[in-house]
């Protein structure tokens, strides 16, 4: 979801698309990935049970909808991780 990204007939992040097949593969919802852009860490959300986690972190996301933020340059990133916030 990056400004970064020429997606065609998707979203995902080029570097991010076979993670986000096995992960689905594998029965895993993914809700929302970034790459990072070498500014940030790389991101997914999936569903977890019941809960809602961004998986590199292992944070939990208190929301089921717009996950990330934009930051003045145009890139994408979750506070949760960021910040360090749990």
């Amino acid at each position: 979801m990056c400004k970064w990204n020429k997606w065609g007939d998707t979203r995902i992040d080029p570097c991010m698309r076979n993670i986000i097949k096995v992960l689905n593969f594998h029965g895993i919802k993914t809700f929302a990935c970034c790459c990072g852009h070498k500014k940030y860490s790389p991101t997914i959300v999936c569903e977890w049970g019941e809960y809602i986690l961004e998986i590199f972190s292992n944070k939990y996301i208190p929301r089921k909808k717009k996950f990330y933020k934009r930051d003045k340059q145009g890139y994408y990133y979750i506070p949760e991780v960021i910040n360090g916030k749990s």
